[in-house]
């Protein structure tokens, strides 16, 4: 373990220090890639069971860690943890996702919520975030992950995952002082989790607003902007200093927004080019990505040269490699590890000749 009042690398990225390299982690890092995990998904097949006992957590969390020694380790949980702490109970049905029933229809269904109490209502993931900090020292960031409020909603309405969200967008549409009432409750309730996380051990917090890529510019500004606002203002009154990053999964005409939202990092997909980004996000925003996840089943050469003319476009500030998306399940284990330790060794393939 390094000393104590080593920096970690990734909160050095964050906080804009020129770096000789980019700080590394993938999203879905620890996960159905890895044959360590599938064997322990084996032994205990309840995804619920896995995401919120302490032990499970903290071990699944740390595979990634013991085999690759990534930048960055992520708790390993759910963006749908928080609800049932709110009275939205839900299931994950392997292969098939989360199901939440009965949805929420109905403003009397919204006004019946109540406030989150992470520490009574989630003390799993409290504790595991203490422990991975403890486990990691400074030698990695712990990053805790929480879902935005539109994303939440969208399930907990839609009832499960949704192609075309039709039935979020119709309330949208018909009856927007439900849904308005029901974000911000989500809001209010994600940030005291935020806050939770922060104070348990997560030194970076990333926020998901996966499902806010199918909105419209007009309707994101309406039903996502406002509430990720609402989330990022309140962690700040009381953690000013803890940078937090937003995704959103085919955001590439949603980047200037992004940044709205108060956010110190905001995480690329591929589907924009890296170096367009930083144009149109600005020098104050830092940057996270954005590997397209299937170049990992290409040639070690190829990997090497997308992650390297990442990180040229991405600049030395404020840049922090990561996938545009989650690793992919059938990723060849050799070539995730192939992606840390290229990026590790940035530095020097991209040293003048």
């Amino acid at each position: 373990m390094t000393g104590s009042n080593q920096v970690p690398y990734l909160l050095r990225a964050a906080r804009h220090e020129a770096l000789d390299r980019p700080p590394v982690w993938m999203m879905r890092q620890a996960g159905r890639y890895m044959k360590v995990y599938r064997d322990l998904r084996e032994k205990y097949p309840s995804f619920r069971e896995r995401s919120e006992n302490v032990d499970l957590a903290v071990e699944i969390s740390l595979q990634p860690w013991r085999a690759f020694r990534p930048d960055g380790v992520i708790l390993f949980s759910d963006i749908l943890t928080p609800l049932p702490g709110i009275g939205i109970p839900f299931d994950i049905i392997e292969s098939k996702g989360p199901i939440i029933d009965p949805p929420i229809r109905t403003l009397e269904q919204v006004q019946k919520l109540h406030p989150l109490d992470p520490a009574s209502d989630l003390p799993f993931v409290g504790k595991a975030l203490s422990i991975l900090r403890q486990e990691v020292g400074n030698e990695a960031t712990v990053l805790g992950f929480v879902g935005a409020p539109w994303t939440l909603a969208a399930y907990a309405i839609e009832g499960k995952g949704s192609k075309d969200y039709t039935i979020i967008k119709g309330m949208a549409y018909q009856d927007p002082q439900i849904l308005h009432q029901f974000l911000a409750h989500l809001a209010d309730a994600i940030a005291t989790y935020v806050r939770y996380q922060i104070d348990s051990g997560a030194q970076v917090v990333q926020m998901f607003d996966s499902w806010a890529g199918h909105l419209s510019p007009q309707d994101y500004d309406a039903f996502a902007l406002p509430y990720q606002q609402r989330v990022v203002q309140q962690v700040k009154q009381t953690h000013p200093d803890t940078p937090l990053i937003l995704y959103i999964n085919g955001s590439a005409g949603l980047l200037e927004r992004m940044a709205q939202s108060g956010v110190d990092i905001v995480s690329v997909d591929w589907t924009v080019d890296m170096a367009e980004a930083r144009r149109r996000l600005g020098p104050q925003v830092g940057v996270q990505g954005n590997i397209d996840p299937c170049v990992l089943f290409g040639p070690q050469s190829l990997i090497r040269d997308r992650i390297l003319e990442t990180i040229r476009k991405a600049g030395n500030r404020g840049h922090i490699l990561n996938l545009g998306h989650g690793i992919l399940q059938k990723t060849p284990e050799e070539n995730a590890a192939f992606f840390f330790e290229t990026a590790k060794q940035a530095d020097k393939f991209l040293a003048p000749v």
